[in-house]
């Protein structure tokens, strides 16, 4: 019998990889991407008080409106670009791209672009 591979238990184990190599400060924290089937979250996170510092998803209030009849790319360049101002807000110009696992394509290369035209550096 021919057994199938769990695509997110692979993802983790990806992530897991990249994590030993990836940690976020207070002066760098680390933007980490969490990607479902119709949404797309992003976090600050400074691994050293173990605390976020911002936040941005699909499901954010405030993007519903912009987020009408957009494509999932399309609503994960607006997170990013959401993620970047509130970054900027909190006095955060650089920071670490946690990609979490997932492949640097996509969804998730369209949420780095954003971020990065808000103004992050990474």
């Amino acid at each position: 019998m021919i057994s199938s591979k769990d695509k997110n238990a692979v993802r983790k184990a990806r992530h897991a990889r990249s994590r030993r190599h990836l940690i976020g400060t207070s002066e760098r924290p680390r933007l980490n991407v969490y990607r479902s089937l119709n949404h797309i979250y992003a976090q600050l996170i400074n691994d050293e008080i173990g605390s976020t510092l911002a936040a941005a998803s699909t499901l954010d209030a405030e993007l519903k409106p912009q987020l009408e009849a957009k494509s999932k790319a399309e609503a994960a360049k607006i997170v990013g670009e959401l993620i970047g101002r509130r970054a900027v807000q909190k006095g955060v110009s650089k920071v670490v791209f946690d990609r979490g696992g997932y492949l640097y394509t996509g969804r998730v290369a369209a949420l780095a672009e954003g971020a990065r035209s808000a103004g992050l550096d990474f």
